[in-house]
């Protein structure tokens, strides 16, 4: 053979050989990245179920504390409204019990005030008496009124406090009216004197007082009496 052809044959054939080689290196690198490519999918499809089912155990899971929180507020709703319906029945039955004994109280009060408005009652005698037994009087006079300011400050720090009507209209839903005077100066209706004081407790009537209004004689009355 001539050494020629020889040499192109080796040529053809080291040069096919040289194919071979490259076709059996692309497959194996074009396998490898198909490879890495199913590998990040398949991560990826899991994670994409993963995120699913956390998602819908998190759904679950609101939904049971929406419940729970549903739940809760509904009792503390009827919790707080029978505390306040036991709180009010309380303080009626509270009330109820001390009414009587505030009354009491105040009747106790009125004793002494209308023993302190009293004029001393002096005999004949009284003058020759000695300016100690009157000194002694006085003190019991001045005792008298300390006792008194100190109730009404314990009514006060219970808020009982007096009605005050003088002066102001005739209100029936705070007092009674027990007499009239004739006044022109004032308009019919005036409450011109307590002659019992009410009170009050907490803003609610605990005792009506009694008192006396005026009333103005008609003007043909007193166009005649002229």
């Amino acid at each position: 053979m001539d050494a020629s052809i020889k040499q192109t044959l080796l040529d053809r054939f080291a040069a096919y050989l040289d194919g071979v080689e490259q076709d059996e290196l692309r497959p194996a690198a074009a396998v490898a990245e198909e490879t890495d490519l199913f590998s990040v999918f398949v991560e990826l499809s899991a994670l994409r179920n993963e995120v699913r089912t956390q998602s819908r155990l998190v759904k679950e899971a609101l939904d049971q504390f929406r419940g729970v929180f549903d739940t809760l507020q509904s009792s503390h709703a009827a919790m707080a409204q029978e505390l306040n319906r036991a709180r009010k029945a309380s303080g009626d039955q509270e009330r109820a019990l001390l009414k009587p004994l505030l009354v009491d109280m105040i009747d106790i009060r009125d004793r002494l005030a209308a023993g302190l408005k009293a004029p001393p009652r002096r005999r004949w005698f009284e003058r020759w008496r000695s300016a100690a037994k009157r000194d002694k009087a006085e003190a019991w006079r001045e005792g008298l009124r300390m006792t008194l300011r100190r109730l009404d400050g314990v009514l006060a720090d219970r808020r009982i406090v007096p009605t005050e009507m003088v002066g102001r209209p005739f209100d029936p839903r705070l007092a009674s009216a027990v007499a009239t005077v004739e006044n022109q100066a004032l308009a019919d209706g005036v409450v011109v004197e307590e002659l019992r004081p009410g009170f009050l407790w907490h803003d609610e009537l605990l005792r009506p007082a009694e008192v006396v209004v005026a009333k103005r004689r008609p003007k043909k009355e007193i166009s005649g009496d002229g």
